[in-house]
């Protein structure tokens, strides 16, 4: 019988009694004070430091997604915490578990439904290119009774303030990618391909900002998890100072109404 003790090989970090490791580095001497926590997370997840265009996207991005007011999202953490008031996590991973395909996971959405068409076709040259290229993806998407992830917000109806500021960003930063075009460019042509104007959401340019940088895409709902963390974190610091999901649950159960199920 072999006294050889079982390995489990991390590029993350160890620690021993007097230090602690993170990404190589030691992380009291070299990391703390020295970099920012966007900077941190996206080494962490890309085992690559980046630029400092790339690091200002990506703190973009995360400032951009970290709350929009009473989403669902906010709503479950405040009533989870107003039902288990000694549970702060509790309250944050309720919050955490609702981002899903109509809020937050569109980032990852977006991202791949614009890598998938980039994928199958040639890179275009100039804009009318890319908007063949878009109306093309918007036609088979529509045609196949799905919809296209990043266009429209049930709030911002004519244009979601975070999409050009983003876009900006990316020009400004070197970062604008075949991602951010096509997106743009399915903006453009969506109206004729859908019959109605539907704005860039927030969460979509985020996700075409975040693949511009390459980031995996299976991630990419994670980063936007990352950025959430913040304002839930927010919503749960008011509910203790200011509740209101005490009324929120009482105009709920005071309203509700039987309906015979027959």
């Amino acid at each position: 019988m072999s006294d050889e003790q079982p390995r489990y090989p991390t590029s993350i970090g160890t620690s021993d009694p007097t230090t602690i490791t993170l990404l190589g580095q030691d992380l009291a001497g070299e990391l703390m004070g020295e970099i920012s926590f966007g900077e941190l997370a996206f080494r962490l997840t890309t085992r690559r430091t980046p630029t400092p265009g790339q690091l200002k996207v990506f703190e973009a991005v995360l400032v951009a997604l970290a709350d929009h007011g009473f989403t669902p999202t906010a709503i479950a953490s405040r009533l989870t915490l107003h039902s288990a008031p000694e549970s702060v996590q509790g309250a944050m991973a309720a919050g955490l578990l609702g981002g899903g395909s109509r809020f937050l996971g569109v980032t990852e959405d977006t991202a791949g439904f614009l890598a998938e068409v980039l994928a199958e076709s040639e890179t275009p040259s100039d804009e009318p290119g890319w908007n063949d290229l878009a109306r093309e993806a918007v036609r088979r998407r529509r045609e196949a009774g799905g919809f296209v992830p990043g266009l429209g917000h049930p709030v911002h109806k004519q244009q979601d303030p975070r999409t050009p500021v983003l876009i900006r960003i990316a020009r400004e930063s070197g970062t604008y990618g075949a991602h951010l075009a096509l997106f743009e460019a399915i903006g453009r042509v969506a109206p004729e391909v859908l019959g109605k104007t539907l704005p860039l959401n927030g969460a979509g340019v985020c996700g075409a900002a975040l693949a511009d940088l390459g980031l995996p895409a299976e991630l990419l709902r994670g980063y936007a998890l990352l950025a959430r963390a913040a304002g839930l974190l927010g919503h749960i610091a008011e509910e203790m100072r200011d509740p209101v999901a005490g009324d929120i649950y009482r105009s709920v159960d005071r309203n509700a109404e039987y309906v015979d199920p027959g």
